[in-house]
């Protein structure tokens, strides 16, 4: 049985999701997924799943990072140790505008593109997968690929581009390895089947759909 492990650029693939939505409101039922049994979907029949791991860090603004968390949480509560999170953290940039010197505060992400790609590598070094699942974008994240795939030949490598997100550099590495890149906007369906229930409670632990998400759906 080949070993799929699946590596989530969670900054990437929820603003796919959002960007998604703002032009098809129905993406809002994309949101709360089990992001385990949504991937399973994507196996053939001699693989299975080891462990989805999501790379993310905690928002600033408490309202995002209080939604993410149930999300989150909910996942785990689920699925166990199937389903890991990797948090970096957020720092304020300022940027200021050369003209006007006016200056603003934009938070940054930081440290997930280096968790990623110590991530997938390690796990190919350490023999715990036997397939690589890459869900982003980020054509930062093309080097970590073309290492595994000249150091560890008989590892597989894939890409899922989250909803509206592409990277020519990326989608080009697949076409050159014979493999073909996955647009995750074009299975709507596959998320819609593997929503969450609204509250998600085992062994005295619950973690409820945010209200903003509810109201959408």
């Amino acid at each position: 049985m080949e070993k799929v492990t699946v590596y989530i650029d969670g900054f990437n693939f929820y603003y796919g999701l959002r960007t998604k939505r703002k032009v098809d409101p129905v993406w809002a039922k994309a949101y709360w997924v089990d992001l385990v049994k949504f991937f399973e979907m994507f196996l053939g029949e001699n693989q299975q799943l080891e462990k989805v791991v999501y790379f993310t860090a905690s928002p600033l603004n408490k309202e995002k990072s209080s939604r993410q968390s149930s999300f989150l949480n909910a996942n785990k509560l689920i699925n166990g140790d199937r389903f890991e999170i990797v948090r970096g953290k957020y720092l304020e940039k300022k940027i200021q505008c050369p003209n006007c010197k006016y200056t603003i505060i934009r938070p940054e992400e930081k440290k997930t593109d280096v968790n990623i790609s110590i991530r997938m590598i390690a796990d190919c070094f350490q023999d715990k997968t036997d397939s690589v699942i890459l869900v982003s974008g980020d054509s930062d994240l093309l080097p970590p690929i073309e290492f595994i795939q000249k150091n560890y030949p008989g590892k597989k490598v894939k890409v899922h581009f989250p909803p509206t997100i592409y990277s020519h550099n990326i989608d080009n590495n697949m076409k050159y390895n014979k493999s073909k890149v996955i647009l995750l906007e074009r299975n709507l369906n596959k998320f819609v089947n593997c929503q969450m229930p609204e509250n998600v409670s085992i062994n005295g632990k619950t973690y409820t759909i945010p209200e903003k998400w509810k109201a959408r759906l």
